[in-house]
């Protein structure tokens, strides 16, 4: 380790309601601070999706924007944005560069490389590259991540199933991987500690109705309109659920339109952005998830730590941590008859959504604590920087 702190500066595209923002949030406000100095370098866009930007500032970290980091490709842009990175390591004399999203991911590790910043560290949120963009686009995302892992010197997966993805992609090495979850504070997580009733009844929801739920960004990798499909054909055999549905994204105005085709507008609740979202889950029976593609969203673990069952396709990372017929089931995407019925089954017998209940929250009291998580971090630094150390000697 050198003598003084180390200094780490992590680097992510957009600072917007996200899991992979509030894993980046964390990590730089919790990491030991006479160990390490950290600073954390963002672009300026945010959108519908809502802004941690204050919400960073208000947690004390050393937080730079960037303009010119965007998350579109932009060539002047990014020109200028690995310009001002690289110029921000060497001046700096950066210790190790942090990078979090592919387009920060990919210029934040050129820029360090150039800077000969020694130690380079790479979280994968879920790949940039998935089966639902075109061939071609999907091809050189995959170059563009083997070209960055020869010089990477970790690369941190939320979800198991990320390793063997990118190994199969023939992105770097299997000794470059390591498992760290995106955790979550789980003392906030636990239902005992919000009053049901009263956040349904200013919800407007009844309180003794079964509410089938999701937090997340209305956007086509969350797949919003097969969620109300899906609900759709819950409420057509059940006429007594509810649906929440918490958050907002560039999809707002098609889930709106699609709510009022299928004449679900007077059974579901739209609360827009919302920062409380043990409150939103406490709230839930059931968490239904209809992703397309993910790594492993935070919101699983957040909801099965309220004692939520899970509902979702078996894509990416999910089923690292939903256990089919354990805690929640997964179904094949898009198969909204699967997922309905998964959902009804639950609806109609409440002794196994007891039993699902107690073990999610059974299965992230290990894995997802925010403080495991943040240990981890720690020490893969300290090993990389020991190493450094070691090969300059």
């Amino acid at each position: 380790m050198p003598e003084t702190p180390a200094r780490v500066y992590h680097v992510i595209t957009r600072m917007i309601v996200g899991g992979a923002q509030e894993n980046t949030l964390y990590t730089c406000a919790l990491l030991d601070k006479q160990r390490y100095q950290t600073r954390l370098i963002s672009g300026a866009q945010t959108g519908s999706e809502g802004s941690l930007l204050e919400e960073t500032r208000t947690h004390g970290i050393d937080l730079l924007v960037l303009n010119d980091l965007v998350r579109q490709i932009h060539p002047l842009k990014d020109l200028r944005a690995l310009i001002q990175l690289y110029r921000l390591f060497r001046q700096n004399q950066v210790h190790i560069v942090h990078t979090h999203s592919s387009k920060a991911g990919i210029l934040g590790r050129l820029a360090a490389r150039l800077a000969h910043v020694p130690i380079i560290v790479h979280t994968v949120h879920g790949w940039s590259f998935h089966e639902h963009m075109s061939p071609v686009m999907r091809h050189i995302y995959i170059l563009l991540e083997r070209w960055m892992a020869r010089f990477t010197h970790a690369l941190i997966v939320v979800a198991q199933q990320d390793t063997f993805k990118g190994l199969a992609a023939h992105i770097g090495e299997k000794r470059q991987y390591q498992l760290i979850r995106s955790a979550i504070p789980l003392e906030i997580f636990d239902v005992r500690r919000y009053h049901r009733d009263a956040i349904r009844k200013e919800l407007d929801i009844p309180i003794h109705t079964l509410v089938v739920g999701n937090v997340g960004r209305f956007s086509a990798q969350k797949n919003p309109l097969t969620w109300i499909q899906t609900a759709a054909e819950i409420a057509r055999k059940n006429q007594e659920t509810f649906f929440l549905l918490v958050g907002d994204g560039p999809l707002r105005p098609q889930v709106e339109a699609r709510l009022r085709d299928l004449g679900l507008q007077d059974r579901t609740r739209l609360t827009g952005l919302r920062r409380d979202v043990p409150r939103m889950l406490a709230a839930m029976d059931i968490f239904l998830l209809t992703s397309l593609w993910e790594g492993l969203p935070r919101v699983l673990p957040q909801a099965l730590a309220m004692g939520l069952p899970i509902v979702a396709h078996r894509i990416d990372g999910i089923s690292d941590i939903v256990e089919h017929g354990v805690n929640g089931y997964l179904c094949p995407p898009d198969d909204i008859n699967a997922l309905s019925q998964s959902c009804l089954t639950l609806i109609e017998n409440a002794s196994l959504r007891q039993q699902m209940a107690e073990r999610a929250r059974a299965s992230v009291r290990k894995d997802f604590d925010l403080r495991t998580m943040i240990a981890q971090i720690d020490q893969l630094y300290e090993r990389l920087l020991s190493q450094e150390q070691n090969s300059s000697e």
